[in-house]
């Protein structure tokens, strides 16, 4: 079985970011199960760092 996006997801759990906290920062806001359904398929890039970043900023805050 093939885990897309395992490098976003591990991030996250690892920084202690949720899921639906990035959802809310992704292109200006979107529901956590849209986001879910993004993660099926494989990011450019270009998203995987933009959401990288936003992991960055927000385990920043807390």
């Amino acid at each position: 079985m093939v885990v897309r996006n395992e490098k976003i997801k591990n991030y996250a759990k690892e920084k202690k970011v949720p899921l639906w906290k990035i959802a809310e920062r992704y292109k200006g806001g979107i529901t956590d199960s849209y986001f879910s359904r993004l993660l099926r398929k494989k990011f450019t890039d270009e998203e995987e760092k933009e959401i990288i970043s936003i992991i960055d900023n927000i385990s920043k805050e807390a």
